[in-house]
């Protein structure tokens, strides 16, 4: 009881602080690029969106510091002999994390949000990119920690004291597994922002609102969904190749393949029974998974049985199959969302073409804007797949999840806990809501721009733009 509850608490926390993350990297990122043709150009134009775009990637940014630092105090609480396990080795990416590349990114931000007409307009976009940086810096370490879990490099086991021990700091920096995450990762967060400007500017257009802002952020919206989605493509093709070699029962959980076979086809669709065992009808595609696992349209997958096998016979007796029916369609919903949200940018680049003569459809701004809960769909399925997908390993090989849990933590300590979290969060939900909504309806800022500021070092009154 008391695990199933922590893990019910951890999962609820993780998944809605997971939905902030994504579009602060990437949007960041896009935040910063205007800001950049602002200052190359001097259009007014360009200003102004990164005045609206900022004003909503900077409520997003405060949301998700808030519900992050719950994140680290559940290891501690509800999974001390997680921590204590782990603590040698996770600790330092984590520690990392906080002292350098959150630090940055806050101090710069920081600089960004007053320095508007204070500092010179060249030192003020250098403080959006580095608080940029920062924030990738802070993606990297986080899934470095999550990547060591996934497959444990640089490290020992000390038996006689019971916990892991970090031996090469490198190897678990340079894990091939936190490489393919971060790539994968961050271009699924340029999605996600792509399709987040992409939903509220095509809101806007539909009603002839601040269409001079609207356009060009439309414009530069679908081709970053277009371009990130291609990236997520090949990153997600390396990462499943990976996942292969390294856990392999989780690709064969995802197909829900019991036996091992060649060539591997890949079902769409299929109808089942309810614990996943029985296949009654599906839809497939010949030598699809064999090539996302192999490369190759006739390579070899191991199926789920036999990898239960090596499993019983390498760490003991006892289930290593995750929750197959999750595992099965959180793949597929992963796919799916982002491949609609690929064919929306394509659709929309067609229909905003330069050689268009037709107005854009109000049928694709409406289809745009509904389009915005599919990243965040797909992002959320997609961890939900990579964290359920390793059980019942905590660290995989190395500790169960069930061994992690906290023997001091009473039920009733972890039920209280999970119900106010939830409702918290719930509240949280709804203030994140009304003020996202509030600021995108509200458009951006008139096209009075900023008083210039000369590259000297002539005091000036301080202002705050947001």
């Amino acid at each position: 009881m008391n695990l199933d509850l922590a893990r019910w608490q951890f999962a609820i926390t993780t998944v809605y602080h997971f939905l902030f993350v994504p579009l602060t990297i990437g949007l960041s990122l896009l935040v910063a690029g205007m800001q950049t043709a602002w200052v190359r150009t001097s259009d007014d134009r360009y200003l102004r969106m990164t005045k609206f775009w900022g004003k909503l990637f900077l409520i997003n940014f405060a949301m998700g510091v808030v519900t992050g630092i719950v994140q680290e105090f559940q290891f501690g609480m509800n999974w001390s002999e997680y921590s204590r396990f782990v603590g040698d080795i996770f600790g330092a990416p984590l520690a990392i994390e906080g002292l350098l590349a959150f630090f940055m990114e806050s101090t710069f931000l920081g600089l960004w949000i007053f320095g508007w007409d204070r500092l010179p307009k060249k030192l003020h976009l250098a403080c959006i990119w580095l608080a940029s940086i920062g924030t990738l810096l802070s993606a990297y370490f986080i899934l470095a920690a999550n990547s060591w879990m996934q497959h444990p490099v640089g490290s020992v086991v000390n038996t006689a004291r019971g916990r892991a021990e970090l031996t090469d700091f490198g190897a678990v920096l340079t894990n091939s597994t936190a490489v393919g995450a971060f790539t994968h990762t961050i271009t699924a967060s340029f999605v996600t922002a792509g399709m987040f400007v992409l939903a509220i500017s095509a809101w806007h257009l539909a009603r002839d609102q601040h269409t001079e802002v609207m356009r060009p952020s439309l414009r530069m919206a679908l081709v970053t969904v277009l371009i990130a989605s291609i990236g997520v493509v090949i990153t997600g093709d390396l990462q499943a190749r990976l996942m292969t070699e390294q856990q392999p029962m989780k690709m064969a959980a995802a197909e829900a393949l019991y036996d091992t076979v060649a060539p591997a086809s890949f079902s769409v669709f299929t109808i089942g029974s309810l614990d996943g065992s029985e296949e009654i009808w599906s839809i497939r595609l010949p030598g699809v998974l064999s090539f996302m696992a192999t490369g190759s349209f006739d390579g070899t997958v191991e199926g789920i049985n036999q990898l239960q096998q090596q499993e019983a016979q390498a760490y003991g007796p006892g289930n290593y199959m995750p929750v197959i029916p999750m595992t099965y369609w959180t793949f597929r919903l992963m796919i799916g969302f982002g491949l609609l949200a690929g064919l929306l940018s394509v659709i929309g680049l067609w229909l905003t073409r330069r050689r268009a003569t037709r107005q854009v459809p109000r049928w694709y701004y409406r289809a745009a804007f509904a389009g915005l809960f599919l990243p965040f769909a797909a992002n959320s399925v997609g961890w939900i797949f990579t964290e359920m997908g390793r059980q019942p390993w905590s660290v995989f090989g190395l500790f169960r999840t069930a061994d992690g849990v906290s023997t001091s933590v009473g039920v009733a300590s972890v039920l209280t806990s999970l119900i106010v979290f939830t409702l918290l969060y719930g509240v949280l939900a709804v203030v994140d809501g009304v003020l996202m909504v509030r600021y995108a309806k509200a458009g951006p800022p008139p096209p009075t721009p900023l008083t210039p500021v000369a590259d000297d070092d002539t005091p000036r009154p301080m202002t705050v733009a947001y």
